[in-house]
């Protein structure tokens, strides 16, 4: 039973997150052979605030 966590930015859209979420889950499956429904996704949405690259924040770039 496969589970994949996603992290991202907020700010996509609940018809982008579906998309994603078929796409990933088809490509496990595959990959792994396993069925769809074994495919546990999560997706964590962060605000810029919470996100640094670089030695600076998100927010500030």
């Amino acid at each position: 039973m496969p589970i994949v966590k996603i992290d991202m930015l907020e700010g996509r859209s609940l018809e982008e997150k579906r998309s994603l979420v078929e796409k990933v889950t088809e490509a496990i499956s595959e990959t792994v052979s396993c069925p769809k429904e074994n495919v546990t996704i999560i997706i964590r949405e962060m605000t810029a605030q919470h996100l640094g690259k670089g030695g600076r924040l998100r927010a500030d770039q």
